[in-house]
């Protein structure tokens, strides 16, 4: 005879498969906003582990790839010690980077937040950020900045380049982070060369190795360490800050970022904030515009058509400027249609920035899907970029295919979007033109074997190894 409780057993398990499918059916028949698919994996790890194993391979992707495959392109997971919703949808990631201060906010690992404090503009929100947003975007874009940065970078580019000899390795990542970090720092807080630079350049190097390393904050662990080398680089900044104040009392001319904010009316915008904020804006010189600088010379470098179609634009360019005796200015370094395709491809494979992460203030509905209120959201760049139903051959480096295609659309965001969108981007696209320019009109190269690493930033591996050779005429 069967075992009673065995009966009752099943009995109410049928009862249970019954009931969760006519409640899965009803919710599919409803209008309602669907809650994503997905698996949050172990306690607390989630499948941090499994998203951090897969960053290290070739195909990175891999670990949205495998999820897009099962759930959709829009779904759950636990990472980085948070309940998330990953979007690897170009119409939601639209949606969410548009959306403002009511809808989503920024949301980042612990120890990030630590570093960057409770006034980064990384974190603020509302009209204190916009205006701090707008006024910085405004200055970039002014065309006397752009032309003391086009001379400032020039000149930097020219100084590391007269120092390359033949036959010897240059590394390209760790020359363009030299000149990228003395023109951002000169454009930010005017110092330009000297023991002041030299200070700031130690202790960023210290705080930025702890941007990614574990929230345990006590002296000898690494998040300790970035915290105190950020107090030193923050006295240093407010005592320029203090001169600045006592200086140009009178002054309405703004020289750099912190002139701008310092010419502010606003009394939210203290000189804590302020220091605090110029060291954020260093990261871009320490990470994104030398890596796409690299990036660019690396595809090139396996690219032999393109190198060629690239060089021949450059050198037709410095011909002409030559003859007529005129020096290069920057509407002419963003006005070679082939190295701005270079650029766009660099950035749409390189995928400097992977994307960004927001929390839900409230439940929020987006292409018909459920965000609840509280969780992260992870907007992620990389795959949108990756997508062979948006890109042909996306694995490929093709800098022809912008020529029909246009880089305003929501599949490709790699500086971003909405309110937040990065004030520097045309920034980063000058800086990588002109080296571009001077890199291919100066010398011929042959790259050393070398790879890319994705995690915990993208970077290559040895710090792409070149052997130079200099043009002796291009007349």
């Amino acid at each position: 005879m069967s075992n009673p409780y065995l009966q009752i057993f099943a009995i109410i398990a049928s009862v249970i498969v019954v009931e969760t499918i006519r409640v899965s059916t009803q919710a599919n028949k409803s209008q309602g906003p669907k809650f994503p698919l997905g698996n949050l994996g172990w306690p607390y790890i989630g499948e941090t582990l499994e998203y951090i194993s897969s960053a290290y391979t070739h195909s990175p992707e891999s670990f949205m790839d495998k999820r897009r495959h099962m759930y959709g392109k829009v779904f759950k997971s636990h990472i980085f010690g948070s309940p998330t919703i990953i979007s690897t949808d170009a119409e939601v990631n639209r949606s969410i980077l548009q959306s403002d201060a009511k809808t989503f906010v920024p949301f980042y690992p612990k120890s990030l937040t630590e570093l960057m404090g409770k006034s980064s503009i990384l974190l603020i929100n509302g009209s204190l950020q916009r205006r701090i947003h707008g006024l910085i975007g405004s200055f970039f874009k002014s065309p006397h900045i752009k032309a003391r940065i086009t001379h400032d970078m020039q000149k930097y580019v020219q100084q590391s380049m007269d120092n390359w000899q033949e036959n010897c390795p240059v590394y390209i990542q760790h020359q363009a982070k030299n000149i990228a970090f003395q023109v951002l720092v000169k454009a930010l807080i005017g110092i330009d060369g000297g023991e002041k630079l030299d200070i700031l350049k130690i202790n960023f190097q210290e705080f930025i190795s702890g941007l990614m390393s574990l929230p345990i904050n006590f002296p000898g662990t690494t998040l300790y360490r970035s915290l105190q080398a950020k107090k030193r680089m923050v006295k240093l900044i407010q005592n320029i800050i203090q001169e600045k104040r006592e200086k140009n009392i009178m002054s309405t001319v703004n020289e750099d970022v912190a002139d701008v904010l310092l010419h502010d009316t606003s009394r939210e915008l203290t000189d804590e904030l302020i220091s605090d904020n110029m060291i954020d804006f260093m990261i871009p010189g320490e990470d994104s515009v030398p890596v796409l600088i690299t990036l660019a010379v690396k595809y090139l470098s396996d690219s032999p058509l393109a190198l060629q179609q690239l060089t021949e634009e450059n050198l037709t360019l410095k011909r002409l400027k030559e003859k007529k005796g005129e020096t290069l200015v920057w509407s002419d370094y963003l006005s070679l249609p082939f190295t701005q395709n270079v650029i766009s491809e660099t950035l749409r494979l390189g995928n400097i920035i992977i994307g960004v992460m927001r929390k839900a203030v409230k439940d929020v509905e987006i292409k018909g899907y459920l965000i609840p209120k509280g969780w992260c959201t992870f907007v992620y760049f990389r795959s949108v970029h990756l997508d062979d139903n948006l890109y042909d051959f996306p694995h490929q480096f093709n800098p022809w295919r912008w020529q029909s295609k246009d880089t305003n659309n929501c599949n490709f965001t790699p500086f971003g979007g909405g309110q937040r969108l990065c004030p520097g981007l045309d920034l980063a696209r000058l800086e990588a033109s002109i080296f571009l320019h001077h890199f291919t009109t100066q010398f011929k190269w042959v790259a050393e074997e070398d790879s890319i690493v994705n995690f915990p930033t993208v970077r290559m591996k040895k710090g792409m190894p070149v052997r130079v050779k200099r043009r002796e005429n291009i007349s």
